[in-house]
């Protein structure tokens, strides 16, 4: 019987080669991938809805770190103008040239109010001020301002004050005649 191999035989190496070949099949990678994630329409919707989940979180991280970088450098530009306006301080109240912060801040509510004048109004009242509070006034004014406020004074008094701020400072006060209402410009 040794010529002839009997039909179990066969059988039983077809089954064996069989069983190589779904060995071979199953480990290859492709296979694997197709048996993890399927084709489907569901499994489509899946991994677009993960994909988009992932986008959006990584969008809110980096809005979160643009929020911060943000509130950084904000609290460095808080930190810098506190520092300035400290040693500002420190400067004036240390005999800072001429006059006190308060003084100062006289000055510049002056200027506000004659800015928002009628220049010619503003004139007949900024003649009758000391030399140096026009000057100190005048300082603090936009040149649009003063410019009318001066062609609106008195020509004498305009040369005047010209002159004490061309000097930069002012001569000592002379007394004024008082303007009466009937020299007074309409």
């Amino acid at each position: 019987m040794i010529g002839k191999p009997s039909l179990l035989m066969l059988m039983a190496a077809a089954s064996a080669a069989s069983v190589v070949a779904n060995g071979v099949y199953a480990a290859s990678p492709e296979t694997r991938a197709e048996a993890a994630a399927p084709k489907t329409r569901l499994g489509n919707e899946i991994g677009q809805g993960m994909s988009a989940r992932d986008t959006a979180a990584a969008q809110r991280k980096r809005a979160l770190d643009l929020r911060e970088q943000a509130a950084k450098a904000a609290e460095a530009r808080l930190k810098a103008g506190l520092e300035a306006q400290q040693q500002q301080a420190a400067n004036t109240s240390g005999g800072g040239p001429g006059t006190p912060p308060a003084e100062n801040e006289q000055y510049e509510d002056l200027a506000r109010i004659y800015q928002a004048m009628k220049p010619a109004k503003a004139a007949i009242v900024f003649e009758q001020l000391e030399m140096d509070v026009q000057m100190e006034v005048a300082k603090r004014m936009r040149e649009r301002s003063t410019a009318l406020i001066l062609a609106a004074m008195n020509p004498k008094a305009a040369a005047e004050l010209s002159m004490a701020m061309a000097r930069g400072k002012a001569r000592p006060a002379q007394p004024r005649p008082a303007v009466t209402s009937a020299q007074a410009r309409p």
